[in-house]
């Protein structure tokens, strides 16, 4: 009788603590996610096993210079110290080529202004970075989504210069980043999005390369974690790219795909709320998630890359820079700190070679690699493509 006691006591107790542990993963919709980063586990202890590995890092922002909607003359200031401050900063710095870092500006439609425009399209021109396409929306349609998106790429080319044309057909090809991560209707209420075929509407308007994800701990996280695929709308169905199939050597995109690059998702041990749990790494980079050595061996375990190329690594990390306490994080040490653990783990370690790209280069660079191709991208010398 004391023995049946103590075994169900023991079993009370562990099933509470299952509970526990349950609701704390839903409190934080890592349900939808954590059997993803289990089966990965065996990948990242292989480590790797390359001779000679290329890291090829981007830096994609949301930058949103219009964030809590403050007037003019403040959007415009939020810019201004951008281009006061990144380029004198990002000249200190550079790749395993010589090359300066570069900064991926994904702006937003509905926050366009003419003068930030040709700031940032300057910027670029200067070699510093480029710009794609972000947008917030809610309630939408799938017309009036495709009219948005090609109205406003067709701006950015015509008037500023920026994004480039498919050199066969001529239409305007960008890469994109949705707002408040609901990508293809993605939440579970419907909220800030309203158009469950996007990934359609977003190929036919010259998307060829998304780079939302990851997006914890929101509840628009995918099941699909640490991963470069291919994704397809289906009719009638919403968060179309919660599967898709994984990139590898010899195949390249199929009709109305788009190409998904998601960036490391990971719990981080090394940082501990109460010196218990985890925390998640979603490789956000903000004033209160500062880059360090740390995080960054957790981008490299996270292993993101192309079956078949295991010797070249993709690690894309995002930040919303135009924020008030982010800039001054960024500008006033973080981005400088960022940037020197980059080149001591990947440019200045035996076996590995860094790589600055903007979203579009690193799109080309996985389409050279699935394509059986010659990696050939500015950032990369004939002498290190091996």
């Amino acid at each position: 009788m004391m023995v049946a006691l103590v075994l169900l006591v023991a079993v009370v107790v562990i099933a509470a603590g299952a509970g526990v542990v349950w609701r704390l993963l839903r409190s934080r919709h890592m349900d939808q996610w954590i059997a993803s980063y289990l089966r990965q586990w065996p990948r990242r202890l292989r480590g790797r096993n390359a001779a000679h590995t290329h890291v090829h890092f981007c830096f994609a922002d949301h930058y949103e210079p219009f964030w809590h909607k403050p007037d003019l003359a403040t959007a415009r200031a939020r810019v201004d110290r951008w281009m006061d401050r990144y380029p004198t900063i990002a000249a200190e710095h550079t790749d395993s080529n010589g090359r300066h870092p570069q900064h991926s500006f994904f702006y937003p439609e509905e926050e366009y202004d003419e003068v930030i425009l040709d700031q940032l399209a300057d910027l670029c021109r200067r070699g510093f970075g480029d710009v794609e396409v972000h947008l917030h929306h809610d309630n939408d349609t799938a017309e009036n989504l495709r009219k948005t998106l090609t109205g406003f790429t067709t701006l950015l080319h015509e008037r500023h210069g920026l994004l480039r044309k498919d050199p066969v057909t001529g239409q305007v090809l960008y890469a994109f980043i949705h707002g408040n991560w609901a990508l293809d209707n993605s939440r579970p209420d419907g909220r800030w999005c309203g158009v469950d075929n996007e990934l359609d509407v977003l190929h036919e308007t010259g998307c060829r390369m998304d780079m939302t994800l990851p997006s914890a701990p929101s509840d628009t996280q995918t099941s699909k974690i640490n991963s470069i695929y291919f994704a397809h709308g289906e009719a009638g169905c919403c968060k179309s790219h919660d599967h898709g199939r994984d990139a590898r050597v010899g195949d390249w995109l199929q009709r109305k795909e788009l190409l998904m690059v998601q960036g490391p998702l990971a719990l981080n041990w090394s940082d501990r709320k109460a010196g218990i749990m985890p925390r998640i790494e979603s490789s956000e980079i903000s004033a209160d998630a500062l880059p360090t050595a740390a995080r960054i061996a957790l981008w490299e375990r996270a292993a993101i890359g192309i079956e078949g190329a295991e010797n070249h690594l993709f690690i894309k990390v995002h930040t919303h820079g135009a924020e008030e306490r982010t800039a001054g994080a960024l500008l006033d040490g973080g981005m400088q700190r960022m940037w020197t653990e980059l080149a001591k783990r990947f440019r200045d370690r035996p076996g590995f070679s860094l790589h600055y790209v903007t979203a579009w280069e690193m799109y080309q660079q996985i389409e050279r690699l699935c394509k059986n191709e010659p990696v050939k991208a500015s950032s990369m010398r004939a002498e290190v493509l091996a």
